[in-house]
């Protein structure tokens, strides 16, 4: 499927399992060379191998931890590289907490924070100057529907990609006119190991709710195609984004409220 970055190189954080690897996959598929960022040394190198073996593009791994600043150097450094630039960056490395901020420990907390705002930050800061210079260049910054409003009690994590979608807009604003383009993805619950991962339970939410991570990540660089700088996948979580951004705040608090809710991703 077409999409609206031109033949070129896509870094992709978080690129191990989920979203990122369904955006690895898609974009090799469409012939891109990839960059993949992760902690996990070995799966990068297996997806590496097989997008390699299946496609014939080019594929590095970077090994970093982006809630570290040495992390986010070493990507951000892989990103200014004149003779090696990137086109696409897909910004999406991500956590949730499973407690609350009365119950979660500072540093919890602080990597919640680096690795949602931070580094998205960092990362966009690092290859917006190049991508203006060629004018040419696409950041997709994943963010979720959960930051639209206070749908989790007691997390932080809303908050954060409330940052991430509001951040998208405004630099989308000053670089499209240079061609480029900044676009929030703003998901709802995916079929992914990120709830696993963070140890949140999900038992209590209902099948029709889950999205595939490959129809996500299609819908995604379909609306960036469009010049969207938002983009939320599916009917579903449309209806529900424009639900939670216009009801009332004591309404919305009496619809969330109660133990066990969580924000989405």
């Amino acid at each position: 499927m077409a999409t609206s970055v031109q033949p070129g190189t896509a870094l992709i954080t978080g690129a191990t399992a989920g979203l990122g690897a369904a955006f690895a996959r898609h974009l090799a598929t469409d012939g891109h060379d990839l960059v993949l960022v992760a902690r996990d040394r070995q799966r990068l190198t297996g997806l590496a191998h097989e997008l390699t073996d299946r496609h014939g593009v080019r594929v590095e791994v970077l090994d970093a931890d982006l809630a570290t600043e040495t992390g986010c150097d070493r990507v951000a450094g892989r990103l200014q590289q004149v003779d090696s630039p990137v086109d696409l960056l897909v910004n999406n490395a991500g956590i949730g907490l499973d407690r609350s901020f009365l119950r979660a420990s500072w540093p919890d907390e602080h990597r919640l924070l680096q690795l949602n705002v931070q580094a998205v930050l960092r990362l966009t800061h690092a290859t917006l100057p190049g991508m203006v210079q060629r004018q040419y260049g696409r950041v997709i910054n994943v963010s979720s529907v959960a930051g639209f409003g206070p749908v989790a009690p007691g997390s932080t994590y809303p908050a954060s990609k409330a940052w991430v979608t509001s951040f998208s807009q405004c630099i989308d604003q000053s670089v499209r006119h240079r061609g480029v383009r900044v676009m929030a993805l703003c998901p709802g619950y995916v079929h992914t190991e990120f709830h696993q991962r963070a140890g949140i339970s999900t038992a209590g939410s209902p099948g029709w709710l889950w999205l595939r991570a490959e129809d996500v990540v299609a819908d995604g660089l379909r609306d960036l195609a469009r010049g969207r700088a938002v983009s939320v996948p599916d009917l579903r979580y449309k209806l529900l984004a424009a639900v939670v951004r216009h009801a009332p705040y004591g309404l919305l608090r009496r619809a969330v409220a109660g133990p066990g809710k969580r924000a989405s991703r």
